[in-house]
């Protein structure tokens, strides 16, 4: 599908504080070779007030709307929603303990020591995990990358990654011999909980998490081009992957003629296995921003809508007060965490223009999206370098999109 542009000044934008930020873009990270690439999409409802393309998808090889993007955690909110259907459809709630759909997790236990060549030693939670709890990462699991404590290291030794780990039934049975850092539903930890959503998902449809995902999301939303395995005839339009390096800059980590992803995945990653376009990114935003619809396909309630965008921390604070992850794709001060995304709920502690109830989240391949519902603005931003974290790119985007706001 071809993205079109319209006049920015009839969106409520200046043209040329808009044009600001692919030259800033440019300078500062494709000349100096920070970035291998980028393609920034800005909207306001239905219509697009800004679209550039920069770079090299490969060496030779300009970047195209039609490119297809590693999204990484970019994955999490389409699986959230997927998951949130089945509340509305009265087959789960949110309350309910994860062990009444995966029994395996009955007795999971909380760390107390151990680890490495000395057995864990635990203690009963002091709640269950709910299902909730998956869904605004309280649920006390981690990511084996974090390396902070022993539980992560028990995840990098069992290979529990996500992507590459095993699959998702072998998954939740190696999982059930390692503890909870914490008692669920007490701090917030950057963690494999959305991926135990897509375990949750396959048990309760009784498929493949690709079908589910497809069947409930994708497909009604004509998202044509976004597939945790990218097909065959696709993959010259996938572009090269980096890994931020101290001397080079740039390592190649995943190349496009060769990518990981056009092979079947060991695991259906519903926190981070899928890959997109702008064009079918914008359409799952546009569906958020529309209050669940989009052209004749109901994906959600407005009100499920609302709820999931609301902050569900404990006691309504920010994640500089219960966040305990080494690693996040959030903005830590003044941000909520709800149900799939996280949320702003005090944008003069964010320190950058916006809007109270934007929300938003973003991969490690540096890709990044939020939708403001107050402006009506969507942003959709892709490159591919990780750590996501290397450059504060995307706050530069937002404070420079506010500025063009007439």
């Amino acid at each position: 599908m071809t993205l079109t542009v319209s006049d920015p000044a009839d969106l409520g934008f200046n043209h040329a504080l808009l044009e600001r930020i692919p030259v800033h873009i440019r300078t500062k990270y494709l000349d100096t070779r920070r970035l291998p690439h980028a393609a920034l999409l800005i909207g306001r409802g239905h219509e697009l007030a800004h679209l550039s393309l920069q770079g090299d998808a490969r060496e030779g090889q300009a970047l195209q709307q039609d490119t297809i993007f590693r999204i990484a955690s970019m994955t999490k909110p389409i699986t959230s929603v997927a998951f949130m259907q089945l509340v509305e459809e009265g087959r789960i709630a949110l309350s309910d303990p994860v062990h009444r759909i995966i029994p395996e997790w009955k007795d999971l236990g909380v760390f107390v020591s151990g680890g490495g060549a000395q057995p864990f030693v635990t203690r009963p939670t002091t709640q269950p995990m709910r299902m909730i709890d998956l869904l605004r990462h309280t649920s006390g699991l981690t990511y084996g990358f974090q390396e902070r404590t022993p539980i992560d290291a028990a995840y990098r030794a069992r290979k529990l990654e996500a992507f590459a780990g095993p699959d998702l039934e072998e998954f939740i049975r190696i999982l059930a011999q390692i503890p909870l850092q914490f008692d669920p539903g007490t701090a917030w930890n950057y963690s494999i909980s959305t991926d135990i959503l897509g375990a949750i998902l396959q048990r309760m449809d009784d498929k493949p998490l690709d079908e589910v995902i497809a069947d409930r999301i994708t497909k009604p939303l004509g998202m044509v081009d976004t597939h945790f395995q990218i097909p065959q005839e696709k993959l010259d339009r996938v572009p090269d992957c980096y890994v931020f390096h101290p001397t080079e800059k740039m390592k190649l980590y995943d190349p496009g003629a060769t990518t990981a992803w056009g092979r079947k995945p060991s695991q259906l990653s519903g926190g981070g296995g899928m890959a997109s376009t702008l064009a079918d990114y914008h359409r799952f935003c546009r569906m958020l921003l529309n209050g669940g619809r989009l052209e004749g396909a109901r994906i959600l309630g407005r009100k499920t809508l609302d709820l999931m965008v609301a902050n569900h921390l404990p006691g309504g604070g920010d994640l500089t007060q219960h966040s305990k992850a080494l690693f996040s794709e959030a903005e830590n001060a003044g941000a909520g965490f709800g149900l799939g995304f996280a949320t702003t709920i005090d944008n003069a502690a964010t320190g950058v223009a916006g809007s109270n109830g934007d929300f938003y989240w973003g991969g490690m391949f540096s890709t990044a999206f939020f939708v403001d519902p107050a402006e009506d603005v969507i942003m959709i931003f892709m490159t591919q370098l990780m750590p996501s974290s290397t450059y504060p790119i995307r706050r530069e985007i937002k404070s420079m999109l506010y500025a063009a706001v007439e």
